[in-house]
Formats: C-alpha cells, sequence, structure tokens
C-alpha cells in the first residue's frame, strides 16, 4: 500500500481565517482555551491505529501550552511550524512573515527542542502572489512545505501548480512542496479531496474514492490534514454569515468518525523530512 500524509493544523478554534472579522487578536487570551484536550484527543486517535503524523504548530500555541508541544514529540510525531499568528502570508510583506516565521520557530524549539523543517502557512495562503514567501522558508532552514492548494478558491489556491510533490528551486535553496491530495476530473476540472472542511462537508465515500484514485491512478500519496477543533462538535461559535458558518462549523459531529475510517482503511504516515522520536 502507498503510504499517505496525515498532518494536523494545530491551533484554536477561534483562530480560523473565517473567524478573524468576529474575533480579533487581542481578544484571544480571553477566551477559553480548549486546544490541549482537543490536540490530545487527537493524539489517542492516531495511538490506537498506531499512526504517525505532522503536526504543524502555532507558535502562538507553542508560546503557550509548551507541555502539550512536547507531549506530541514525545509520542514520536514529526513537528511541523504553523505560523506564529495565524496571519494571511499576501497579507505580509517579506520582512513581516520572515519575523513571523522566526518567532514561530523559536515559540516551537522552546516547548520541544526541535527545530521544524516543514511548513504550513494559515489558509493555503501562498498563492501566485506570495511564492516569495517560498524563498523566505528555505532561507529559514525549511526543506518542506505544505502551502499550496492547487484548486480555485476565493481565498487560496494557485491552478495548474501541479497536484503532487516536487522540488522547487529558489535564491536560497531548494524546498520541496507538497501539495494537499486533489484529483483530477478532467484537464480543466481539478476536484479538492484534502480534508478539513472538504472532508467534513462532503460523504466519506467521496473523500476515500478520492484518496483511492490518488493511490491507485497517479500512484501517488494523498496529504490529508485537518484541525483539533474539528473533533470538538461543542465548541464555541464566533463565525458569523451564512458561508462563514458553513465552511467552519457544518460537518463536525461526524468528522471524528472518518478520521477514524480514513486510519482505518488507508496507510498513513508524517509528511517528513522524518519522523521525530
Amino acid at each position: 500500500m502507498i503510504r499517505n500524509i496525515i498532518s494536523v493544523d494545530v491551533e484554536e478554534y477561534f483562530h480560523p481565517t473565517e473567524l478573524a472579522k468576529s474575533v480579533r487578536q487581542e481578544q484571544w487570551d480571553s477566551l477559553p482555551s480548549l486546544v490541549v484536550p482537543e490536540t490530545k484527543r487527537v493524539l489517542e486517535i492516531f495511538d490506537r491505529h498506531q499512526v504517525k503524523a505532522t503536526f504543524f504548530v502555532l507558535g502562538w500555541v507553542a508560546e503557550r501550552y509548551p507541555g502539550l508541544i512536547g507531549e506530541i514529540a514525545s509520542r514520536g510525531h514529526e513537528i511541523g511550524c504553523h505560523s506564529f499568528l495565524h496571519r494571511l502570508v499576501y497579507d505580509l510583506t517579506p520582512a513581516e512573515f520572515r519575523e513571523d516565521t522566526r518567532r514561530a520557530v523559536q515559540a516551537i524549539e522552546n516547548a520541544c527542542g526541535i527545530t521544524p523543517k516543514a511548513y504550513r502557512a494559515p489558509s493555503y495562503s501562498i498563492t501566485n502572489k506570495s511564492l516569495w514567501a517560498l524563498e523566505v522558508l528555505a532561507e529559514c532552514g525549511f526543506t518542506h512545505d505544505s502551502s499550496i492548494y492547487p484548486i480555485e478558491h476565493d481565498r487560496y489556491g494557485i491552478p495548474g501548480f501541479g497536484r503532487h510533490s516536487r522540488t522547487l528551486s529558489t535564491p536560497s535553496g531548494p524546498i520541496m512542496e507538497v501539495p494537499i491530495a486533489t484529483v483530477e476530473l478532467s484537464r480543466k476540472n481539478i476536484a479538492p479531496v484534502g480534508g478539513g472542511a472538504y472532508l467534513r462537508l462532503l460523504p466519506y465515500r467521496y473523500t476515500a474514492a478520492g484518496v483511492r484514485r490518488i493511490n491507485e491512478t497517479d500512484q501517488q500519496p494523498a496529504c490529508i490534514y485537518f484541525h483539533p477543533w474539528e473533533l470538538d462538535p461543542d465548541h464555541p461559535r464566533f463565525a458569523q454569515g451564512f458561508i462563514a458558518r458553513l465552511r467552519t462549523y457544518t460537518g463536525l459531529r461526524s468528522m471524528s468518525r472518518k478520521i477514524e475510517r480514513l486510519l482505518g482503511e488507508f496507510e498513513f504516515g508524517p509528511l517528513g523530512p522524518a519522523c521525530i522520536g
């Protein structure tokens, strides 16, 4: 069996971009924190299925809950970086992005003693207008990135980028890009499979069929992701507007069952470059 990639973006329930207009950054510390119990539930699921994963850790979380990041690492999972403040890359200057990334790396190192080599941008915000970020990541010592979604979307995506992993050259050195899983329905129709809201909103059989097609037809691994808060249907809800609520809260109650089915039906492991532990 092809070993697919399972990854977790470690953030609080109030960090998604869809909530940015309703929850300001200065409010974060005053809100109830749930990231520790939610992430421990994810760890328990992975233990049951004897699966190792890549955890892309938000620096803000690592700074406040170092014990959690240490526990993730001690269980043999790969530690990646998910920025410090969950700001969209294309809203930052290169200097601001470099500072945010270095701050996140420092917080993660302080929490678990590991320097992350894999990065994932908040909301897949490395797009055509922020491809410069790959050079900054290589400059900061990252060897792998998983921030590009090769689809059309109102907030992210690079259509036509390429659906499978490949090494890209930058002036600061090479970096391997690992796109989120998609299937090619036609030459101009690429459908998302990778997880998150798509896994919550769509039937399980759609995701399973997509992973199977990537493995059997493309002979490639599928990169799947989710967030700890997506396994908690009872967390506080702040998203405003129909689309924001739909994208953030639909399917929460069935998410854990879908993750367990995926882990039972397919082979999964971390993104790389190596599993720590």
